[in-house]
């Protein structure tokens, strides 16, 4: 046993724990929203896709991927230490839809990492980046098929119900974002940054790490 010596006596490592003024766990401190950069972040995006609509949701078998990913972007959230990234924790995708008329887009496959869902910040600022730099492009209508639990906060960012449709077997509504709500935004590999409240940060990056080793056992 890893033992240190302090008042005269020997403490092990645990006891050292109780006695350190700082946080021995690194949190994020900030998210990273913008378009996806290469190799590493694409596909942590869509290993983040498998996670929660094949593996949580049960939506798809084995992958989600479709001819939509073919010709859309990728929109990615990283949690950041430092300023640098730490753990891909978000993405969405977004595409024009030409078929439908010139500047018709469409969002979709918005997914947040369990551990960090209750940033509101975080899903909120994944949806502003893909509505603002679709408007940059020429956007004139943006639409997204919404899962029904995800409405209220769609609602509260100035997007309108167009009426429900049923997708992969579950409930959804049809949704338009009001363009006038999101400011253009030309520079989409530079994003927008996303502050974190501290308190929330450590306990979603515990639970992400946990949730990381536990993973490691179940496979070794």
């Amino acid at each position: 046993m890893n033992m240190r010596a302090t008042s005269g006596r020997l403490r092990s490592s645990a006891e050292s724990e109780l006695y350190c003024e700082l946080s021995t766990a690194f949190a994020p401190c900030e998210f990273h929203v913008k378009w996806a950069a290469g190799a590493w972040e694409h596909a942590q995006a869509l290993k983040l896709r498998r996670a929660v609509f094949c593996v949580e949701q049960g939506l798809f078998d084995g992958d989600d991927l479709d001819e939509i990913d073919k010709q859309a972007q990728c929109i990615v959230a990283l949690s950041c230490v430092g300023g640098m990234a730490d753990q891909l924790v978000g993405t969405v995708r977004i595409h024009e839809h030409r078929e439908s008329g010139p500047g018709v887009w469409w969002g979709s496959r918005l997914a947040v990492h369990a551990a960090f869902r209750q940033h509101s910040r975080l899903g909120a600022t994944l949806i502003r980046l893909a509505v603002a730099s679709a408007h940059a492009r020429g956007c004139r209508r943006f639409f997204a098929h919404v899962q029904s639990q995800n409405v209220t906060l769609f609602e509260r960012l100035g997007w309108a119900s167009l009426g429900p449709v049923q997708l992969h077997g579950r409930p959804h509504q049809l949704m338009q974002a009001d363009l006038a709500q999101y400011p253009p935004c030309h520079a989409p590999f530079t994003g927008y940054v996303a502050q974190a409240k501290p308190s929330a940060c450590l306990s979603a990056c515990l639970s992400a790490r946990l949730s990381a080793r536990l993973s490691a056992r179940l496979s070794a």
